[in-house]
This record gives structure tokens, C-alpha cells and sequence, in this order.
């Protein structure tokens, strides 16, 4: 990540920022959605899931969205070992099951190599800025422990509980 995804990031997390998660439906004609069972239907928290060929290759639901996000979500992907060890703090332990701010972005990976993507990222800007902050920080050369600490130090307060990721 360079600065311009760091500006670019800014950018639409202080737009997303104010709506933090949004629990609405987003139920669009021609979006494969699945539940965990791999079902065609609506999950109950309200989020999208679809699947994709591959971690290259982004979901249409964010077809629309701007660019910045897209190359979240694409970053993210690139990203799970970092991201499964940093908590979100939307809420969405509570709501959504999450245990990590990977699972914000990315309900599983398959064996051969498909993705499941989860749209839950793309109404929340407290999802997309933990995330962008920790890529760039992991980009910048600070360990898991570091950006760890830094994330749960930035949103320890006025936000909701994190989702219950295990310590560094």
C-alpha cells in the first residue's frame, strides 16, 4: 500500500465513518448470495455473500462502490493472516458472529482457491478503516503485536465491543 491507498482509504472511511454498520438489506437482482451452508438465500445479519473464482477477483456487489473500496476488499484478501489477528469494532462480534475484521470482508476461503466475500465491509467505515490502517501499518514494517495494540488503543472507547479475536 502506497499513499495514494492511504489517502484513497481516508477518503471513503471518513464518508463510511458516520453510517458505521448499517443493518439494511442489500438484496440486488443478479448477486449470488449464499448463506454458510452454500444456499441461495439472505443471511439474517443482512450482508451479502458471494463468491468469486479467486482472491483476485473482486465481488459484484461492489460494482457501483468506489474505487478505494474495491481495493480494500482486494488488499484484504492479500491479507488474512494479519486480519484474523486484528478485532473489529463495529459491533459485529455481536451481530454479524464475526471473530476478526477479516471476516468483515471475506466469509471463507476454499480449498480451491474460491472466495466467499461477505458485503458487511462496504456499509461500515469502522471495517474499512481497521483494516486499511492495519495493511498500511503492516506495509509500514510494524508487527502483528504492534498494530494489535494500536487498533485496540484507538477504539477501546466510544465504540462498540470488539469481536472476540484472541490476543498476539
Amino acid at each position: 500500500m502506497n499513499l495514494k491507498m492511504m489517502t484513497m482509504t481516508f477518503g471513503i472511511c471518513s464518508t463510511l465513518f458516520l453510517s458505521a454498520c448499517a443493518n439494511e438489506d442489500k438484496n440486488v437482482a443478479g448477486k449470488k448470495e449464499i448463506n454458510h451452508e452454500g444456499h441461495s438465500e439472505h443471511e439474517a445479519s443482512a450482508d451479502v455473500q458471494e463468491a468469486t473464482d479467486s482472491k483476485e477477483i473482486a465481488p459484484s456487489f461492489l460494482s457501483g462502490k468506489p474505487d478505494d473500496m474495491k481495493t480494500i476488499y482486494l488488499a484484504v484478501a492479500q491479507n488474512k493472516d494479519l486480519l484474523e489477528k486484528i478485532p473489529c469494532y463495529c459491533g459485529c462480534g455481536e451481530s454479524a458472529g464475526h471473530k476478526n475484521n477479516y471476516d468483515c470482508f471475506i466469509h471463507e476461503n476454499k480449498e480451491n482457491g474460491e472466495v466467499i466475500w461477505d458485503d458487511h465491509g462496504t456499509k461500515c467505515g469502522v471495517c474499512l478503516e481497521i483494516a486499511a490502517q492495519s495493511i498500511l501499518d503492516w506495509n509500514d514494517g510494524m508487527n502483528i503485536k504492534q498494530i494489535r495494540h494500536k487498533i485496540d488503543e484507538k477504539y477501546k472507547s466510544g465504540y462498540a465491543k470488539p469481536t472476540p479475536t484472541p490476543q498476539v
